[in-house]
């Protein structure tokens, strides 16, 4: 009889979890904005990935670009090859739609490869905090807790300040402005479920705390920390386009699209527009569309709803 009822409980459990996910897939779809999103955000991360053989040029190679091709408007015909520049060219001479396409790329990086190390050291720290308390609770809470003090924008020009432009050293800012709010979520999340009675099993099974964090808590803290992660990603890459803008971000050979605007800037009051317009238009889409998707996560997953 044992026997029997271990096999039926092994069997409803993945029974339960695609039933959950089929529910979450439906109710994920029945937004029309979430969807919109959605396809926004694979759109995007196609033309990224796909930047070197969807660009009709590469924006980069010096060898390509010709002076006479200088802030040409959308739609101009190169002097210099056979190509129609649909979104015209910058000051460099190079295609916008080019320069976007990679600009994405490094944009996204940054935006994931961030959120992705923040995450890992942020759910770390808060379920550590929640688990054990008392003291190492108390004083990992108050390193949050001066972290979060603090303007996300300063703390992270004051890193770039220190260790100097590139791709790495915004990762590595964007990581120590980002892992608080993940501890601060996974710690919440981890103090409602530490004292469950699946908690209390795992402990009286003497199981080790790095399974009992890894195994049994931290599935339980998943809903708000996908929300979180989610919106995350898109203020993680409107941050990484102010420094950029800023001057202290990313250098001019792995532009982003925030040092495009930056470089398009000066010529907004001379009428060329097109050099901060599209990779601005680009920037706002690809925040809006992570947003959506963001926004119904937390609709889905809010703990008062059923699933």
């Amino acid at each position: 009889m044992t026997t029997t009822n271990t096999t039926l409980e092994s069997r409803a459990v993945p029974a339960k979890r695609e039933s959950m996910l089929r529910l979450f897939a439906e109710q994920f779809f029945a937004s029309k904005l979430a969807v919109l999103g959605l396809i926004l955000l694979v759109l995007f991360l196609c033309l990224a990935i796909f930047a070197p053989w969807i660009a009709p040029q590469n924006p980069f190679d010096i060898a390509t670009l010709a002076i006479m091709d200088s802030k040409l408007p959308p739609g101009s015909v190169s002097s210099s090859a056979a190509m129609t520049h649909w979104l015209g060219t910058d000051g460099q001479s190079r295609d916008v739609f080019s320069a976007i396409l990679y600009g994405l790329r490094t944009s996204l990086i940054v935006g994931f490869v961030s959120v992705s190390v923040a995450f890992v050291i942020g759910v770390t720290a808060g379920l550590i905090s929640a688990y054990f308390g008392g003291r190492i609770d108390a004083l990992l809470m108050r390193i949050v807790d001066i972290q979060l003090s603090f303007p996300a924008i300063l703390v992270a020009l004051i890193l770039l300040a220190v260790l100097g432009k590139g791709v790495d050293k915004v990762i590595y800012a964007l990581v120590a402005v980002q892992w608080a709010y993940f501890a601060r979520a996974a710690r919440g999340a981890a103090i409602v479920e530490r004292n469950k009675e699946y908690v209390e099993a795992a402990r009286c099974m003497s199981l080790s705390w790095q399974r009992i964090l890894w195994r049994h808590l931290f599935p339980n803290c998943m809903p708000p920390l996908m929300v979180i992660a989610t919106i995350d990603l898109a203020h993680a890459i409107a941050l990484e386009a102010t420094l950029s803008f800023l001057g202290v971000g990313v250098p001019v050979t792995e532009p982003s699209l925030g040092m495009l605007i930056a470089n398009g800037f000066e010529f907004m009051m001379s009428g060329t527009y097109w050099i901060a317009f599209f990779p601005g238009i680009a920037l706002a889409l690809v925040v809006v569309a992570i947003n959506l998707v963001g926004d119904h996560l937390r609709d889905i997953l809010n703990p008062r709803n059923e699933i």
